[in-house]
C-alpha cells in the first residue's frame, strides 16, 4: 500500500474502499452530467439563438441552490448523508429521463428546458452539501485534502470525456440521446452508493430551530477571520471566473466560428487542464504550501482568461483553456480543502452548503446571468475580458493587502 509520503496521486483511492466505490460511480455519472450540460447549452442556443437565454437556462438551475441550500445544509447536518445522496441521485435520474423524452418527442421548448433546469437545481441544493460533507466519512480527516483533489480529478476527467462524447452523440444520434445517456449514468453512481459501508448513522438531539442553525453557520463565517476571507475570495472568483463555462456555446460560435464538435473540444480542453491540475495537487500533497499554490493559481487564472478573451484562433484558445482549467481547479480544490480542514464537524454540512451556494448558486445566478446580459450588449469576448480584469484586481487586493488568507 502506498505510504503517506508517496507521490502517487491515487494513494487515497487505493487506500479507502468506500472512496473507491464513490469516486468510480461518481466519475461515470459526471460524464453523463457533462454531456447533458453541453447538450442543454447547445439546445438553448438552437431554440432561441440568444446568448441571454443560454445564460438564463444556466441561471434557472442555480436559483434553487441560492435560495434553498443553506436550509438544506441544516438538514444535512441532522440527517444520514449517504441516504440523502442516494435519494438525490434517484431524483436526478427521473429529471434526466423526462428531459430525454420531451426532446426525443420534439415537445421540448425553452420554457420546459428552464423548468427542468430549475428542478435539477432544487435537487442539487440538497445533494451538493450532502455529498461534499460526506467525504470525511469516506476517508477520514487526514486524507481529506487529497480526496477532495482526487474528486476534482474525476470531475475534470468527466469534463474531458463528456463534451467529446456529447458532440459525437449530437452529430450521429441527436441531442436527445445525450440526456438518455445521462439518465443511464445515474445508475452507476447508485450502484456504488449502495455498496458503500459506513457505521450506522446515529441521530443527534438538536435544541435549536433550522433557521437558528443557519444563523449559527453565518455567525461562524462572519466571526472567523480566515473563513470569512476565504469565502469572500471564493465568492469573487466564482462570480467572475466560472461563468465562462456557461457562455462556452456562444464562445464557440461567435468567437471562433465553431459548431457543436468545436464546442465539445473547447470544453474538453478545459477539462484536460483541470484534470492535470487536480492530479498534480493530489500528488504534491503537503510537500508544497497550499496557500502559495492558491495565490499563484488565483493570479494566473484571470491573466490567462484575459488573454483568452482577445484570441480568435482556435488552436491558441485550446492551449489557453488547458491553462485556465488547471488554474481554475487549483483555486477551487485548494479552497475547498482549506475550508474543510478548518470547519468543525457539527457545522460541516452548513459550511459545504454555503460553499455550494457560492460556487454554483451565485456563480450562475449572478455571474452567468450578468455575463450573459453583458455579452448580449458588448459581445462575449468583452464580457469575459471585463470579468478577468475585475477578478485580477480583487485577487491582488485580497492576497497582498489582506493578511488573513496568507496565514491559512
Amino acid at each position: 500500500m502506498p505510504s503517506a509520503s508517496s507521490i502517487n496521486p491515487f494513494r487515497v483511492f487505493l487506500k479507502h474502499r468506500n472512496f473507491r466505490l464513490f469516486l468510480s460511480g461518481q466519475t461515470l455519472s459526471l460524464i453523463g452530467t457533462w454531456m447533458q450540460a453541453m447538450a442543454i447549452g447547445w439546445l438553448a442556443l438552437e431554440l432561441t439563438n440568444s446568448a441571454f437565454m443560454v445564460g438564463l437556462v444556466a441561471t434557472a438551475s442555480s436559483i434553487p441552490i441560492l435560495a434553498l441550500t443553506m436550509h438544506a445544509g441544516v438538514i444535512v447536518d441532522r440527517s444520514d448523508k449517504l441516504k440523502l445522496v442516494k435519494w438525490a441521485q434517484v431524483a436526478f435520474l427521473a429529471d434526466a429521463t423526462l428531459l430525454w423524452w420531451l426532446t426525443y418527442t420534439h415537445r421540448i421548448n425553452i420554457q420546459a428546458l428552464i423548468a427542468l433546469a430549475f428542478i435539477s437545481g432544487c435537487i442539487s441544493a440538497v445533494e451538493i452539501p450532502a455529498r461534499q460533507s460526506m467525504f470525511i466519512d469516506l476517508v477520514g480527516r487526514e486524507d481529506l485534502p487529497d480526496a477532495i483533489a482526487l474528486n476534482s480529478s474525476g470531475f475534470n476527467l468527466a469534463r474531458v470525456v463528456g463534451p467529446g462524447v456529447a458532440a459525437a452523440v449530437i452529430a450521429r444520434l441527436g441531442i436527445a440521446w445525450c440526456f438518455a445517456l445521462n439518465a443511464l449514468s445515474f445508475v452507476t453512481v447508485l450502484i456504488g452508493l449502495f455498496m458503500i459501508q459506513l457505521p450506522k448513522w446515529e441521530p443527534r438531539i438538536h435544541t435549536v430551530s433550522p433557521w437558528e442553525g443557519v444563523r449559527q453557520a453565518l455567525r461562524y463565517m462572519r466571526d472567523t477571520p480566515k473563513i470569512r476571507a476565504l469565502m469572500l475570495m471564493v465568492t469573487a472568483y466564482s462570480i467572475l471566473g466560472v461563468p465562462v463555462i456557461a457562455l462556452m456555446p456562444v464562445v464557440a460560435r461567435d468567437m471562433f466560428g465553431l459548431g457543436a464538435s468545436g464546442y465539445g473540444l473547447l470544453m474538453s480542453c478545459l477539462g484536460v487542464g483541470g484534470l492535470a491540475g487536480a492530479l498534480g495537487l493530489a500528488a504534491v500533497g503537503y510537500r508544497m504550501s497550499r496557500i502559495k499554490l492558491l495565490i499563484a493559481a488565483s493570479i494566473a487564472w484571470p491573466v490567462i482568461l484575459l488573454a483568452f478573451s482577445f484570441t480568435r484562433t482556435p488552436w491558441v484558445a485550446y492551449i489557453l483553456l488547458l491553462a485556465i482549467g488547471c488554474t481554475m481547479i487549483l483555486n477551487g480544490a485548494i479552497s475547498n480543502g482549506l475550508l474543510q480542514a478548518t470547519v468543525p464537524d457539527e457545522l460541516r454540512g452548513r459550511l459545504m452548503a454555503a460553499y455550494g451556494l457560492v460556487v454554483v448558486g451565485l456563480a450562475t445566478v449572478v455571474g452567468a446571468f450578468v455575463a450573459g446580459s453583458v455579452a448580449h450588449w458588448v459581445g462575449v469576448s468583452g464580457a469575459i475580458g471585463g470579468a478577468a480584469v475585475l477578478m485580477l484586481s480583487y485577487g491582488i487586493w485580497a492576497f497582498f493587502k489582506r493578511p488573513e488568507l496568507r496565514t491559512l
